[in-house]
């Protein structure tokens, strides 16, 4: 009688175990992060309640059980490490069936790291993951010259997890992805392309819309467009080739713009130069025009 009890006794017990488990996953458990070198975790087993220990990871990632050794279990989410605990029992002959739990009871490394084109780089302390627009805000926000594509590398896996601060307010935040402790973002310069010439505000673009693209008619637009006294019709195209060099190539600026031939799309680093007159037109060429976009003031728009 006492041993049919004990059965339905450790029966209730996993499927409350079980039952806690999936709550714990469904209303808490974040499994995107994973468990790094110097975590405190803490680990359960069902069936034997004197194995149930706190334990640092080491250096090498692994936790030291107090039956089954060291398991390693860096880089591995809460349930990856379950399931390699339990291996490990099983493999050495310690238990049957064993149900463990882990969880991440402390993170050692609870800074992000947020390079490149943001206000403040630098290291910040979070404790909990946060939505990637927090993370970048805590950094001042992006910078005008950002690509809006920014990269996430999760710490231990080194999983990287592309997300684009998209112009729409609405999509960014939909989008959005969480930032654990330890993740580094890095966020690079946007490519740029020089409209030079007789435009009413000459310079650099910054390439920062949501797919990183600006056609010829898009880029003249946002210099101001052309005055009276331009010449659209001669206006010419440097782009730089692969092996460091550069080719002219005429552009019918002034077709595009009375919707007489198609837009085209530009590359990063083109240059879009529009004549005063024929005369300096002629006058100029492409060597001074990729110069002259070393001092060339660079917009965002």
């Amino acid at each position: 009688m006492n041993i049919t009890k004990d059965k339905a006794k450790m029966r209730a017990q996993r499927v409350l175990f079980v039952f806690l488990c999936c709550a714990a996953v469904c209303c808490a458990q974040t499994e995107s992060i994973t468990a790094g070198p110097g975590d405190l975790l803490h680990v359960k087993v069902l069936e034997a309640p004197e194995l149930e220990q706190t334990a640092r990871i080491t250096d090498e990632g692994t936790v030291p059980l107090i039956l089954g050794g060291s398991v390693k279990v860096a880089g591995l989410t809460p349930s990856q490490a379950e399931l390699a605990i339990q291996k490990a029992l099983v493999d050495g002959h310690y238990l049957l069936t064993p149900h463990v739990s882990v969880a991440i009871q402390e993170t050692a490394t609870q800074n992000v790291s947020i390079m490149g084109q943001v206000r403040s780089p630098g290291s910040y302390p979070i404790n909990t993951p946060r939505p990637v627009l927090d993370v970048l805000a805590l950094a001042g926000g992006l910078t005008d010259l950002a690509d809006r594509k920014v990269t996430i590398e999760r710490r231990g896996s080194k999983e990287r997890i592309d997300f684009v601060v998209a112009n729409s307010a609405k999509t960014a935040l939909d989008a959005s992805v969480d930032v654990f402790p330890g993740d580094t973002i890095v966020v690079p310069k946007a490519d740029v392309v020089y409209i030079l010439g007789d435009v009413s505000r000459p310079g650099g673009i910054a390439m920062v819309t949501n797919d990183s693209r600006l056609s010829v008619l898009q880029a003249v637009s946002l210099a101001g467009g052309t005055p009276p006294n331009a010449v659209p019709s001669h206006a010419r195209l440097i782009r730089k080739q692969p092996d460091g060099g550069h080719v002219e190539i005429p552009l019918q600026l002034s077709a595009m713009q009375k919707g007489k031939h198609p837009d085209m799309e530009l590359q990063p680093d083109d240059i879009v130069y529009v004549p005063f007159s024929y005369m300096r037109n002629m006058a100029v060429g492409a060597g001074s025009l990729v110069g002259a976009t070393s001092s060339a003031a660079i917009y965002r728009f």
